[in-house]
C-alpha cells in the first residue's frame, strides 16, 4: 500500500518543468489503496489556474537541503539559457546526421577552445549572424517527471553526499540504446524511413555519448573515477574485458544527463525544422520507454568514497 508522504496544507517544493517551486498542498486523494496518492498543489505567487495534480515523485520536503537544490537547479537553468556566443558557421547539412557529428560536437564544446587566448579574429571570418542563430529550430524534449527526480537525486548523491555510481555499469548506455532499438524496430517496417530514422538516432546517441561524457556529463567529483575508468577499460581485465569506450562503462544516469543537454546541442547545428521535430519524437519515445524501465537500468545504490579518493578528486580538473 503506497504511503502518504505529504499532508494537506503542507508547504513543499514541487517540480514544474525543469525547476522546483515553492507550493502548498491543497488536497490529498487516493482512488484506491493500491493507487499512489494524488496531491493538488498551488504554486506560491502563481494564479489558481496553475494549480496542479501531482504524485509524490514531483514533490520535495521544504527544508534547507531541498531549498539549496532548488537554487542550484535555477542557477543551472539560467546559465543554460543565457545568450550563446556567436559561433563559426559550419557547412549546412540540414539533416539528422548533424546530430551525431563527432567533429561538430568537439568544435561546439565550450571547454575546448579552437583559438589561442587573445587571438584576433578577422572581420571577414564566417561569423554567424545572431538573428540567424535565434531563428534556428529549437527542440524541447519532454523529460518524464520521475526521470527528472532521479537526476536530482543523482546530483545530490554525487555533489553533496560525495558518492559515486559503481563502474562499470551492468547495463551501460550502449546496451540500453541497443535494447530499446531491438524492441522498437519490431514496430517498424524494414527499409522504411521510420526504420532509417531509428538507426540514425541509435548511432547518433552512441557517438555523441562517447564524445560528451568526459567533457560535459561529469560532475567534478566524478573526474578522478573517470580517469581510473579509462585506465581500466584500456587494460580490459576482469569485468572490464570487452568494454572499449564510455558507452560500455557508464549507464542510464549519464545517458539521461546527456539527453537533457540535447536541446542546447541541437540549437547549434544546421538541422532543419522537420529533422528537429523527428528527433524530438524519437527522443520522446525513448524517454517514455526508459521511464517504464527505470528499475532495470538505473543504479540502485551508490558507493561511498574513502578519504584518499576525496583528496585525489580535489586535484582533478573539472
Amino acid at each position: 500500500m503506497p504511503k502518504q508522504m505529504f499532508e494537506k496544507d503542507e508547504k513543499v517544493l514541487c517540480f514544474h518543468g525543469e525547476l522546483l517551486y515553492e507550493a502548498k498542498i491543497l488536497e490529498v486523494v487516493q482512488d484506491s489503496p493500491s493507487e499512489p496518492h494524488q496531491y493538488r498543489v498551488h504554486y506560491k505567487g502563481w494564479k489558481a489556474s496553475w494549480d496542479d495534480w501531482v504524485e509524490d515523485d514531483r514533490l520535495r520536503k521544504m527544508n534547507d537541503e531541498n531549498r539549496e537544490t532548488a537554487q542550484a537547479l535555477k542557477r543551472a537553468y539560467h546559465e543554460s539559457t543565457q545568450k550563446p556566443a556567436k559561433t563559426t558557421a559550419s557547412k549546412k547539412k540540414g539533416q539528422l546526421s548533424d546530430f551525431g557529428s563527432t567533429r561538430g560536437s568537439e568544435e561546439r564544446n565550450g571547454s575546448m577552445p579552437t583559438t589561442s587566448r587573445g587571438q584576433k579574429r578577422g572581420r571577414n571570418a564566417e561569423i554567424e549572424d545572431e538573428d540567424t542563430f535565434h531563428n534556428r529550430p529549437m527542440i524541447k524534449i519532454p523529460v518524464p517527471d520521475y526521470i527528472k527526480s532521479l537526476l536530482v537525486d543523482d546530483w545530490e548523491e554525487v555533489t553533496k553526499n560525495l558518492s559515486l555510481i559503481p563502474l562499470p555499469a551492468p547495463k551501460p548506455a550502449n546496451m540500453i540504446i541497443d535494447e530499446y532499438f531491438d524492441e522498437e524496430k519490431e514496430k517498424r517496417f524494414p527499409g522504411s524511413a521510420e526504420m532509417d530514422l531509428l538507426e540514425e538516432v541509435r548511432a547518433g546517441l552512441k557517438e555523441y555519448f562517447d564524445v560528451a561524457l568526459g567533457r560535459t556529463l561529469l560532475y567534478r567529483f566524478e573526474r578522478q573515477q573517470y580517469k581510473e575508468a579509462i585506465k581500466a577499460w584500456t587494460e580490459g581485465k576482469g569485468e572490464w574485458k570487452g568494454r572499449t569506450c564510455a558507452g560500455d562503462v557508464y549507464g542510464a544516469e549519464h545517458l539521461c544527463r546527456m539527453i537533457v543537454q540535447l536541446p542546447e546541442m541541437i540549437a547549434q547545428t544546421n538541422m532543419d525544422g522537420q529533422s528537429v521535430n523527428r528527433l524530438r519524437e524519437e527522443m520522446t519515445k525513448f524517454l517514455q520507454w526508459l521511464n517504464r524501465n527505470t528499475q532495470t537500468y538505473f543504479t540502485a545504490e551508490y558507493e561511498s568514497t574513502n578519504q584518499d579518493y576525496k583528496d585525489q578528486s580535489k586535484g582533478v580538473g573539472s
